[in-house]
């Protein structure tokens, strides 16, 4: 058997990190006594694992904070069966949807405090995913972004071009 052979029969030997984020989220609402559709959204990037829709019986599970605990959970299980970081999103009844409407409204805030003069606007901290979608946003705005902080205190500071 050749070195290639035993990594492909080991690529198919290890389970899906979806599949394991799936069945660990299918597990919890089991045990919460919730019902919810969950669907693997699969990029070269990252997973997404989408569990149940805006306005859904999971919407009490939509706050950011939830999302946030519930998605770290998810790639703490998925790290201990593989072995390897998870960079796995939970979306959870509509909620990346939700924080994409509010960082939208972060950046448009921003822009007019430049526009108004300020030569930096400090964002509340955020996970570094949110982070790459307002670097987009503010650079789609004609700004400039930079992170700043470590750590849970990690955030974006926009300033003019």
């Amino acid at each position: 058997m050749t070195e290639q052979d035993t990594a492909e029969r080991d690529a198919q030997a290890q389970p899906d990190e979806g599949d394991i984020a799936a069945d660990y989220i299918e597990a919890l609402l089991d045990i919460a006594d919730l019902d919810g559709d969950i669907e693997i959204e699969q990029t070269d990037a990252r997973t997404t694992i989408v569990v149940g829709e805006a306005g859904d019986a999971l919407a009490g599970l939509a706050e950011p904070e939830a999302v946030t605990a519930l998605q770290e959970l998810t790639r703490l299980a998925v790290q201990q069966q593989t072995g390897e970081f998870s960079r796995l999103v939970l979306d959870v009844a509509g909620s990346r949807d939700a924080r994409a409407e509010r960082l939208q409204e972060l950046v448009d805030h921003a822009a007019t405090s430049i526009e108004a003069g300020a030569d930096r606007v400090a964002l509340e901290p955020m996970s570094s995913y949110e982070r790459k979608l307002v670097h987009d946003l503010v650079r789609e705005r004609g700004l400039a972004s930079e992170s700043e902080g470590e750590g849970p205190d990690r955030h974006i500071v926009v300033l003019p071009a």
